[in-house]
């Protein structure tokens, strides 16, 4: 939806891509520009979707924003406030981490591989260390993969996990050394991460702030599923350790059935 003194000139592109549709246009606005008109995505609300608005001034300035179903309109504004480019990108990174079910799947085994205290502690943290690294280097545009293939990638090293833990208690480098494999597959999961953002982009002259609240925003809803996960985990495990072994493995079962699933449907679609 474009202000009445706007009018479309071209379409550059439209095109299908991993996040949903998008549609690249010029519109000219006038001598007055967009600053200070208002644009907008009608019906949002019946699709239950959100709109990544992201408009180029002729200036050369940038300016993003998220619409959603509550808020489908957006006033361009002659600067974009650092506190709202913070809280739009955080928000973008809680709601990836949310929605990123082989992350979180990859995130459970970690806490079944190694339990609570310590070993969580530095577990976790190297996985973060490590997708906190490809993440930024990608974004920035110093390391560039084919997303398809990580995504092969990353569904590969769930269903990895869930093999070592089915074989259950054994003398391995994964068990030995578990922060060394979350750092390890944390670089590849970071690569995934990246690929939200390359489609989102980041706001020219806040690229710094972006990416930080980005990555803090994935960190925060990382940090939040590991708390939320843990009580019932504690409170399972005695139960589970009595159970057969077929039973107390029945969720390791179910963990590995679903990253297969994810390689052969990730993979298929590498093929000509």
């Amino acid at each position: 939806m474009l202000p009445e003194a706007c009018r479309r000139e071209a379409t550059l592109a439209r095109e299908a891509t991993a996040l949903g549709v998008g549609e690249r246009w010029i519109a000219a606005c006038g001598p007055g520009g967009l600053v200070g008109r208002t644009l907008g995505v009608t019906g949002l609300d019946a699709t239950r979707s959100d709109a990544l608005l992201r408009v180029a001034l002729a200036d050369g300035r940038v300016v993003q924003h998220v619409l959603r179903s509550d808020a489908e309109r957006f006033v361009v504004p002659a600067r974009t406030p650092r506190l709202a480019v913070a809280r739009d990108y955080a928000r973008l990174g809680i709601e990836h981490i949310a929605t990123g079910t082989d992350h979180l799947l990859f995130v459970l085994g970690l806490l079944l591989l190694v339990g609570g205290g310590r070993r969580l502690v530095q577990t976790i943290t190297a996985f973060t260390l490590g997708h906190s690294a490809t993440l930024s280097l990608a974004a920035l545009g110093f390391v560039r993969f084919p997303s398809r293939p990580i995504e092969v990638a990353i569904a590969a090293s769930v269903l990895w996990l869930a093999v070592e833990l089915a074989q259950g208690e054994r003398d391995s480098w994964l068990r030995r050394a578990p922060w060394l494999a979350a750092g390890c597959f944390g670089l590849l999961h970071g690569l995934g991460f990246a690929g939200t953002l390359a489609e989102t982009g980041l706001p020219s002259g806040e690229i710094p702030l972006a990416l930080l609240s980005f990555n803090a925003g994935i960190e925060a809803g990382q940090l939040a599923f590991v708390a939320v996960a843990l009580a019932p985990l504690s409170l399972l495990r005695s139960p589970l350790a009595a159970a057969p072994a077929w039973l107390a493995r029945a969720p390791v079962y179910a963990m590995g059935s679903l990253a297969a699933a994810w390689c052969f449907e990730r993979a298929a679609l590498l093929l000509p």
